[in-house]
């Protein structure tokens, strides 16, 4: 390895919004980060799956009444002929 290129490898403290802190080793001495493994909703067990303005109902309900109501024929377009040109070459 080539000499005084690498950056210096020193002992790291992470400080975490909740308060934990985790002791590593890394090229910053001091980090600071909003979620670690102690307050992030995946790790602690505590994630809310929650269904955002009831998508999921809406979608129940429109579904529920396409199935009761028949749907509507469509009226076909009366065939027209087309103009002829009146130009004169």
């Amino acid at each position: 390895m080539k000499q005084k290129i690498h950056p210096k490898y020193s002992p790291a403290t992470i400080k975490c919004a909740c308060g934990n802190e985790i002791k590593t080793a890394s090229t910053k001495e001091k980090m600071e980060v909003e979620l670690c493994s102690m307050c992030h909703p995946f790790y602690t067990g505590k994630q809310k799956l929650v269904d955002t303005g009831g998508r999921v109902e809406r979608f129940k309900k429109r579904l529920a009444k396409r199935k009761t109501t028949k749907p509507k024929a469509k009226a076909k377009k009366a065939k027209t002929k087309p103009k002829k040109s009146t130009k004169k070459s």
